[in-house]
């Protein structure tokens, strides 16, 4: 006889169930959240902070103006390698055995090569060219006088953007002109992403690839356990950005936003509009096209690639 059926579900189906309260509890406290700014701001104290601080800092003199065509590319390839950094990082989280295992090529001096499952070769491969992109988004940045626009240079950039936070929350959205200035809260968003976040997944995704030299991993001063405690929360803060920022860019004038960033050019054109949605169906592609059929080919140029054999199954109990 087979053994009776668990009282827990072994599928995993009401795993969710305690977190179905979250919607309700989101939700009320997002009313909360409105029904408190919209008093604050129709008090004499709330009109005048926001008088005061209308939502961005002004840009010190000379500061260049309008999106440049090679921001725009970074822009669309820092998407791409997020959301198959994502893919990836989900494979390897949900199957840590892999479907494939990667070998790579005999190294010098007798070291023994690098050995992974192919879906963490794939992450890591592509976590290489999420840097490089990065490493030259931050050299253009600078050299072009860009950072200007990412980067905080006066102290009223916080209250700014706590004043760009209650025009958000209130409902009556600040200003957006984000051609010549992005508003505080945009601005220290971008700059967590780019000089915190980025930087933060890139020291503890190290940490946790079998690149972290072997003489360095029972190392106290970095514990495995706190890069893992640290990389996964911040791949769910990219996540969380992208959707705030994707769904900010298409409620507060998507066609103009739109030309910005994928046109660079200020206008109510629809070039902006044609491209993002070419560009997302090629994002959509991207996250289905990460399987072994596609990558096992491009990681077979750099090692060997054998298929893992299939796990034993446990007889069931009598």
């Amino acid at each position: 006889m087979s053994a009776p059926p668990s009282s827990a579900d072994p599928t995993g189906r009401n795993r969710w169930r305690p977190l179905a309260w979250l919607i309700p509890a989101a939700v009320l406290a997002a009313a909360v959240i409105v029904l408190l700014a919209i008093g604050f701001r129709s008090t004499a104290a709330g009109g005048d902070f926001i008088r005061t601080y209308p939502g961005a800092s002004e840009l010190p003199a000379g500061a260049p103006v309008g999106i440049p065509a090679w921001l725009g590319w970074q822009h669309y390839l820092n998407a791409l390698f997020l959301v198959l950094i994502v893919r990836t990082g989900l494979q390897v989280r949900a199957d840590a055995r892999g479907s494939h295992a990667w070998t790579g090529r005999a190294r010098r001096g007798g070291k023994p090569p690098h050995r992974m499952t192919l879906e963490l070769w794939t992450h890591l491969a592509v976590d290489t060219l999420w840097i490089a992109n990065g490493v030259i988004y931050v050299v253009v940045l600078f050299a072009t006088g860009q950072w200007v626009r990412v980067v905080p240079t006066s102290w009223d950039v916080v209250p700014n953007a706590v004043s760009a936070a209650l025009q958000y929350a209130s409902l009556d959205w600040p200003t957006e002109n984000g051609w010549v200035n992005y508003n505080a809260l945009q601005l220290l968003s971008y700059f967590a992403v780019v000089f915190l976040a980025a930087p933060l997944a890139i020291v503890t995704g190290i940490r946790l690839s079998s690149y972290w030299p072997a003489k360095w991993r029972r190392a106290r001063w970095y514990p495995m356990g706190l890069a893992r405690a640290l990389h996964y929360p911040t791949m769910l803060f990219f996540v969380a950005f992208v959707i705030v920022h994707v769904t900010l860019v298409l409620t507060t004038g998507a066609v103009r936003n739109l030309n910005h960033i994928y046109a660079s050019q200020d206008t109510q054109s629809w070039v902006g509009f044609g491209i993002f949605a070419a560009s997302s169906v090629l994002l959509v592609l991207a996250w289905f096209a990460a399987r072994p059929v596609i990558t096992r080919p491009v990681a077979q140029l750099f090692g060997e690639v054998v298929k893992t054999p299939p796990r034993r199954q446990r007889p069931p109990r009598s």
